[in-house]
């Protein structure tokens, strides 16, 4: 194993030091030969982060690896963020490479390195499926006006009617967990952005993720509808905050922004 001590690289993704934001943290252990579940989730409860991300070099094929992802209490199907990380440290660690394929249990994605400090993820779209009724649990706990709601093969997506909605919830998550909908993002127009969000997952140990790039892989296309734009920029309105620059291109969605090592915020 080749990062397993205490010292495990963390890159914070999705960050921007003019606005004072530091993005989404993970943990990047790299292997030789797969882990068990058990010993992934183990390492990823004693790093205590958002995500700890675990990489598998394909050895036929260099630019390839095996990825999957742990919050400190469960796994996570799709991890933006933590791709975006991995992303980081794959550019540094293979200076020759700037195009990483990561596939997960669900997929693929590729991930670009920009030197010195800039990554990108090319995902699949997550379209709405079906506007559902809103839970009274849920309109309680975020305490806010809820315009509607969608489902999606992903978190669900919640309308608000403005940033400052967004920016002032204060979610009772005692209620929130009276609904077992697993996640949301909740989002509305941006002041100075072409929209807002932050995302809430009332089950898990986080409560609130900080910079979300699942999320904005349902928020890009519902967006980009309703505004008629394909290229975006869109703020995550959590305590740490986060900044995506976003391309439509048919069903996939790049989403792009800075990183930087956590110890050096």
């Amino acid at each position: 194993m080749e990062n397993q001590s205490n010292e495990v690289p963390v890159y914070a993704v999705f960050t921007e030091r003019k606005l004072g934001y530091k993005g989404n943290p993970a943990a990047i252990v790299e292997v030789s030969e797969p882990l068990s579940e058990n010993d992934m989730q183990v390492l990823a409860a004693k790093y205590q982060q958002p995500a700890t991300t675990f990489l598998v070099r394909n050895a036929q094929q260099a630019t390839e690896f095996w990825v999957r992802w742990f919050a400190p209490d469960e796994e996570i199907g799709l991890c933006g963020h933590g791709a975006a990380a991995a992303g980081a440290y794959l550019g540094q660690k293979y200076k020759d490479i700037e195009t990483f394929t990561l596939r997960f249990g669900s997929g693929e994605m590729e991930v670009h390195f920009h030197y010195p400090d800039q990554v990108s993820l090319l995902l699949d779209a997550i379209p709405v499926i079906q506007e559902i009724e809103v839970p009274q649990a849920i309109r309680d706990g975020l305490g806010i006006p809820v315009l509607a709601m969608y489902e999606t093969g992903n978190k669900h997506l919640i309308l608000t009617e403005s940033e400052q909605q967004v920016q002032g919830m204060q979610p009772n998550f005692d209620r929130l967990r009276d609904s077992e909908i697993f996640g949301y993002a909740v989002t509305a127009p941006g002041s100075k952005v072409d929209f807002v969000s932050r995302t809430f997952v009332p089950h898990v140990q986080q409560l609130e993720d900080f910079a979300t790039g699942s999320s904005h892989a349902m928020l890009s296309p519902f967006w980009s509808q309703r505004l008629e734009k394909k290229d975006m920029i869109a703020h995550q309105l959590s305590s740490r905050g986060g900044v995506f620059n976003i391309q439509l291109l048919g069903s996939k969605v790049r989403l792009s922004g800075y990183f930087t090592r956590e110890n050096d915020l």
